[in-house]
């Protein structure tokens, strides 16, 4: 028995998110199934984390156990010539049998990508949330930086899906803003907001951020940041951002 180990990019446009659903089609599914036609075994792949549908990753790592003897450096090849072009097998190693994706992984790195211009880009249209109007950049980069450390993220995440303790660590953030002064307006360009932690509740990136946006609209002041998070109530944080802007950017272990 082998463990491989396989780095996964992915646009999440077309599929219902990363797991298995029964009637939908989804990342995991693709690879198993490309698995299947591979080698003829009917395996069971585990991501280091669900990606929710429209999601997309940059590096979403995934393991899962073969009998195969297929030599490691045939894997990628083999995959991607069987993988749809939307799906792509970045690198393929051997690990340890007690290796696992998910519990394994000691940092995730998150990244939310905000198209603040007039015009949306019809080229990452998939990739970007489009907000036509502006934002305020110095009072959202207050707002983010107040999520660093451990905190109970209640507030923050899907009440459709408990998942035990709500406790969170936040390592670090970052706010990259990149302007694009033809874009239309004098304030214009792209922000990627960036989020490392231990691990992430369901939604939890995306109501961060749909509440970083309602400071920058001037909806709530940043200060608040505390207040909901000691709240522990979904009710007292912003919206859920759109799917499409969200994308798994790193594991690490």
């Amino acid at each position: 028995m082998r463990n491989l180990v396989m780095v996964v990019s992915y646009d999440g446009s077309a599929y219902s998110g990363f797991q298995v659903q029964p009637k939908d089609t989804t990342v995991q599914g693709k690879l198993e199934e490309a698995v299947r036609v591979l080698t003829g075994e009917q395996v069971k792949i585990h991501g280091s984390g669900r990606t929710d549908a429209g999601v997309h990753a940059r590096e979403q790592v995934i393991h899962f156990h073969t009998e195969s003897q297929i030599p490691v450096q045939r894997w990628r090849l083999a995959m991607n010539a069987r993988l749809p072009s939307d799906i792509v097998v970045k690198s393929v190693r051997e690990a340890p049998l007690d290796f696992h994706s998910r519990r394994s992984a000691k940092r995730k790195t998150y990244r939310y990508t905000i198209q603040r211009t007039r015009y949306a880009d019809v080229f990452t249209r998939h990739l970007a949330f489009f907000h036509p109007t502006p934002l305020d950049l110095e009072a959202m980069r207050q707002a983010l930086v107040l999520f660093e450390g451990e905190h109970d993220f209640s507030s923050f995440c899907s009440t459709r899906r408990p998942d035990g303790s709500h406790v969170r660590t936040i390592y670090e953030t970052a706010f990259d803003f990149r302007p694009e002064p033809d874009a239309g307006d004098g304030d214009a360009g792209v922000i990627h907001i960036y989020m490392t932690g231990n691990g992430f509740l369901h939604n939890m990136v995306r109501i961060i951020i749909g509440t970083l946006i309602e400071v920058g609209e001037g909806k709530r002041p940043s200060s608040d940041m505390p207040a909901i998070l000691a709240a522990m109530d979904r009710k007292k944080a912003g919206p859920t951002a759109m799917a499409h802007g969200l994308m798994l950017w790193k594991v690490e272990y």
